[in-house]
């Protein structure tokens, strides 16, 4: 017979930013992208910019122009592929820009702060971490906590010899920060794919954002305009998505959280695992 399990308490939450705690849509991130390969004569998408979300911002770069149809582009206004320096070049001009934005896409998502709240009267710590790179977190960071979006720990897609995601280890930074004893007592909340796939490769409990984020990529007027049909269509394409990325669960937003946590103290008492 197999040994049973002991069962371990829930003893923190670790969230991505944009998109899951502030940034309806994920926006400030979007935006930018385009506008920087804009300044360089190269046109690409929203919903190209949107792809890689989740990565550090120079992985980011680095796979747009990775992208057959943008590395085309590339190459017929250079004479030549894109290399890292190139990827540097669009890095040090997406920067500034992404600095002066940031601070306008800061309003927390709709019963964000209450959640944060919420763990924290249940006794649970709070992580965090981005694809932003710390001299925009630290822009961010204030913003946000002035209405009520303060994690106990924050880790910058650019801090960790290591790398970002979707690679454990920013994650697992937070972990380390907050002396969790047990991973599988983690629940990692995330509106990207590699968002996701960095909790199942730490070995959490991975929750994926819909409607709030990235996949879905709509502001709330814009998602109130959309015909019922359209929307559900949209919500139902990024929980597919969140979902093959390996997300235990998928919810709205960060407002739906406390029920999911509640499943996840049932399976975890019944010595489940992620």
């Amino acid at each position: 017979m197999s040994a049973i399990r002991p069962a371990i308490a829930l003893q923190a939450v670790i969230f991505d930013w944009a998109g899951t705690l502030v940034d309806f849509g994920s926006l400030a991130p979007t935006q930018i992208f385009v506008d920087a390969f804009k300044s360089f004569d190269i046109a690409i998408t929203l919903e190209q910019a949107r792809g890689p979300m989740g990565l550090s911002k120079w992985q980011h770069i680095r796979t747009l122009l990775d992208d057959a149809s943008i590395a085309a582009q590339w190459q017929r206004h250079t004479g030549r592929a894109p290399t890292d320096q190139d990827v540097d070049a669009i890095y040090a001009r997406f920067m500034p820009m992404q600095i002066a934005k940031v601070g306008e896409y800061s309003q927390p998502i709709p019963g964000a702060a209450d959640m944060l709240a919420q763990l924290r009267a249940r006794g649970l710590k709070v992580g965090s971490c981005s694809g932003y790179p710390r001299v925009v977190l630290d822009v961010l960071l204030p913003l946000a906590a002035r209405d009520g979006i303060a994690p106990d720990h924050v880790v910058a897609g650019d801090e960790l010899a290591a790398g970002g995601r979707p690679g454990p280890f920013m994650a697992l930074a937070n972990v380390l920060a907050l002396k969790i004893g047990d991973v599988a007592g983690c629940v990692k909340v995330d509106d990207t794919v590699p968002g996701i796939e960095e909790g199942i490769r730490a070995g959490m409990w991975s929750v994926g954002v819909t409607l709030s984020g990235n996949e879905v990529g709509q502001t709330p007027a814009q998602l109130a305009a959309l015909a019922p049909a359209e929307a559900a269509a949209l919500k139902a394409r990024a929980e597919e998505r969140l979902r093959a990325a390996g997300a235990h669960y998928v919810i709205d937003s960060v407002a739906d959280l406390p029920g999911v946590l509640a499943q996840i103290e049932k399976r975890l008492a019944a010595g489940g695992r992620p």
